[in-house]
């Protein structure tokens, strides 16, 4: 049998010998034992042993059977060996998580079900196609990925390959989405749309028209920024998204999932806008021409001139009352300043 360290070599290549050292360093007696019968297992089925991949490890879960236990031992060591070197874990993928499970499994398959029912059922068009088309991704999502990491998704996570979704998670291997019954990557596109005319026009009642009127959003889909901000935000009850980028909290994303599974889901009103009364015309208020008299502006000049007559001591006035004021100043000063 291989050493372990040899095992690893023989999997990953010469070019890793120090990321095994790594490994190793920081893997108890009990994981080293764990990992060196994969190891060798991948040796001997000629596959890499780091990075592995999910498919690698259901394979070798499946020709090594033991219980329910030790199978999760030995996937939690294969994980830990990823991530001391800083790869993806391949045992937190769906595949693994639900060979672990058998129960999962069911429920998954339930909630896909139930799922695949109720995403026809809602809406496409006009404010309630807001609500419709984010939640209706939101619950393609739920197939797949736990509330939280729904809430954290961003737009440069996801991403369509023929007829699957891929979800790339910080971490991890990509996760594939595929509902028979339902196009996953067609209700992605939908939402889509919705994003890649926000990016351009941010104005809802502008989009929930067009969509009324059947108008095609494929070209804004294409437009469709694919950055860090959040992929699912959320719509308030007039059908209006936050200006500044905001995700929905994993709280939401359990209660929507949770309304739309079991038939409460709120109805969401088509936002009608109120037609604005029309303006009153008023008529122009008549004015009566004033005739101003041959001595209006003479008697104005004259005014002026007698002003200027009568004012014309004020200065002299107000540089008395200055002079005075100085003096009292000093007055005061020398009152109150010691001798």
């Amino acid at each position: 049998m291989h050493s372990p360290q040899h095992a690893h070599r023989n999997a990953a290549g010469d070019s890793s010998l120090e990321a095994a050292d790594d490994l190793y360093a920081g893997l108890d007696r009990a994981s080293r034992r764990v990992w060196a019968l994969f190891a060798d297992w991948c040796a001997a089925a000629d596959l890499p042993a780091l990075p592995a991949d999910s498919v690698t490890v259901a394979m070798f879960l499946a020709e090594h059977p033991a219980a329910a236990g030790t199978q999760r031992r030995r996937v939690g060591v294969i994980n830990a060996a990823h991530r001391q070197v800083d790869l993806p874990q391949p045992g937190r993928s769906e595949l693994v998580r639900d060979l672990l499970d058998a129960g999962r499994t069911a429920r998954r398959e339930r909630a896909a079900a139930a799922i695949a029912n109720r995403i026809p059922q809602l809406p496409l068009t006009g404010s309630p196609g807001l609500f419709g088309r984010r939640d209706a991704l939101l619950l393609v999502l739920a197939t797949t990925l736990r509330f939280e990491q729904i809430a954290r998704l961003r737009r440069d996570q996801v991403s369509a390959h023929a007829d699957t979704l891929l979800i790339h998670l910080d971490g991890e291997e990509p996760h594939r989405i595929h509902l028979p019954i339902t196009g996953v990557v067609a209700v992605y596109q939908r939402w889509l749309e919705v994003l890649g005319f926000l990016d351009s026009y941010p104005s809802t009642s502008m989009l929930a028209q067009w969509m009324d009127r059947g108008t095609d959003l494929t070209a804004h889909a294409a437009a469709a920024r694919r950055d860090e901000r959040p992929l699912l935000t959320p719509i308030d009850r007039w059908g209006h998204t936050p200006y500044l980028a905001t995700a929905l909290t994993g709280q939401s994303v359990a209660a929507l999932v949770r309304a739309h599974l079991t038939g409460h889901a709120p109805t969401h009103e088509r936002v009608r806008r109120q037609p604005q009364p029309p303006r009153e015309v008023r008529a122009p208020i008549a004015v009566e021409e004033i005739v101003l008299d041959d001595g209006y502006y003479e008697r104005g000049i004259r005014a002026r001139a007698d002003a200027h007559i009568a004012m014309s001591g004020v200065t002299d006035v107000l540089g008395d009352v200055e002079g005075r004021a100085d003096r009292l100043l000093a007055d005061l000063l020398a009152i109150l300043e010691p001798d």
